[in-house]
């Protein structure tokens, strides 16, 4: 039986992970972690904790197989207004659980996904040594987590994946939304509102259905290929205006073009496309869902 622990259990990739396995994994236990009182979605075998305390760390079962790492605060600019909360959520976080491991002799690979925000933006697809830039509080923890977990592998022998995921999309538990670029489209769209983009919407993502996003992480953390490593998740590549129009088309709405706001424009990453060839040459996988489909 393969023991799985899912620490930030409430977290939207969690819910999804967590409601995945059941089709991908046979036998296997999961244990869940978050601040809360209960796991959103009424599953079993959770228990509340503060990542933050090093006493809470204690109750987590490092006795297990794979250790999926949730916890985090998302966003831009608040960042810079907020960078005390970003820390301690995004570094101090991982850094209580990474000691905890050790203390415990813990043989558990962590999976830990970080973010396209890491990248500088370029009119190529981005392979996983390609340039970083951070131009947000968000990204530079997210790599900071990154370099965490690579430091205590070579000092400690921490078994960890990181996987880079750029702009997931959809959910498999109703209600468990991303609040990303798609589902902000929609939200307006659904509305009768029409859609708003900044410049010309040219830049450009990779957009991962969260269904496939969820196999490929499921996938990447039972592989032996899959280890002490960095991962791009890929998908398909669009505009922002291509996916606005599909939408727009769709509820009826109109596209409007906006000025970029002054900070917005600053912290903006620029055109981030994966490639995911390496991935592919680690383990095989299908995006299934698409873009075009989902929103039809």
């Amino acid at each position: 039986m393969k023991k799985v622990v899912i620490i930030g259990a409430n977290s939207y990739i969690a819910r999804n992970v967590l409601y995945a396995m059941q089709k991908s994994i046979e036998d296997y236990e999961v244990k869940l972690y978050d601040n809360g009182p209960n796991q959103i979605d009424g599953a079993k075998n959770y228990e509340q904790i503060n990542v933050l305390s090093k006493e809470s760390i204690k109750k987590i079962d490092f006795n297990c197989d794979v250790i999926f790492m949730f916890v985090g605060k998302t966003g831009s600019a608040k960042g810079f207004d907020e960078y005390d909360l970003f820390i301690d959520i995004n570094e101090r976080a991982l850094l209580n659980i990474l000691n905890e491991y050790r203390t415990q002799h813990s043989q558990a690979k962590i999976i830990f996904p970080s973010t396209r925000l890491v990248y500088k933006g370029s009119q190529n697809p981005q392979k996983e040594d390609d340039e970083k830039t951070f131009k947000t509080i968000y990204a530079i923890n997210k790599y900071a987590c990154e370099m965490y977990l690579e430091q205590y592998s070579h000092v400690f022998g921490i078994d960890y994946c990181i996987f880079r995921i750029c702009v997931p999309y959809g959910t498999l538990i109703p209600g468990a939304s991303s609040y990303g670029t798609a589902e902000f489209m929609l939200d307006k769209a659904t509305q009768g509102k029409n859609i708003t983009l900044f410049g010309d919407g040219s830049v450009r993502r990779t957009l991962t259905y969260i269904g496939d996003l969820c196999e490929i992480m499921i996938a990447g953390a039972f592989s032996e290929k899959c280890i002490n490593d960095v991962f791009n998740i890929g998908g398909e590549d669009y505009s922002l205006l291509e996916m606005a129009k599909l939408i727009a088309k769709k509820y009826n709405v109109e596209i409007e073009f906006v000025p970029w706001p002054e900070i917005e424009q600053k912290i903006e990453s620029g055109n981030t496309v994966f490639d995911d060839t390496k991935l592919r040459g680690r383990i095989q996988y299908k995006i299934e869902k698409k873009f075009e489909d989902w929103i039809n």
